[in-house]
């Protein structure tokens, strides 16, 4: 059961269904990566100002046993809901790539584009992104299709993640 916190922001709101710590699984392929499953942990909190802090962390699974067999993924960022249902969320990755999406939000569903993409000198090559998060059920699911290290835009990771707090 999810309860509103009474006394987040008005401008949060919209986005208030993401609060909380969240535990799942999914799959990540690209045509220059072996197809895997992997975990995934997200921490979405709020201090009362107008964002939310974004923390997500993800890990390969093996293959035979299901468990952890070596980290993947690691973001952390802000979601900025703007005025008329418009949404930013920035991520930063220890990869050296920074990330600014733009996009629409409705209740229990956001969807995001690319509006910038960062590269350090030492990343890999990455141009565009799209994201869509959903409430369903309660869970929390989500996928991004990526145009990275020379491929067109297509699909790349999806997930589905249950709230534990």
């Amino acid at each position: 059961m999810f309860n509103l916190d009474q006394d987040i922001p008005e401008p949060l709101r919209p986005l208030a269904w993401l609060i909380g710590r969240w535990e799942g699984a999914g799959v990540v392929g690209y045509p220059t990566i072996e197809e895997a499953n992997f975990g995934q942990e997200i921490e979405v909190t709020h201090d009362g100002r107008g964002f939310l802090k974004w923390e997500s962390r993800a890990w390969i699974l093996d293959k035979e046993t299901g468990e952890r067999a070596r980290p993947a993924a690691v973001e952390s960022g802000f979601w900025r809901p703007l005025e008329g249902g418009e949404v930013e969320l920035l991520l930063v990755h220890p990869t050296g790539i920074l990330e600014l999406y733009y996009g629409t939000m409705e209740p229990a569903k956001i969807q995001l584009k690319t509006d910038g993409v960062l590269r350090a000198p030492g990343a890999k090559e990455y141009n565009a992104a799209t994201r869509m998060y959903g409430l369903v059920e309660s869970q929390l699911f989500w996928v991004m299709d990526m145009a990275a290290v020379g491929q067109e835009l297509q699909s790349h990771v999806s997930a589905r993640l249950k709230r534990v707090e």
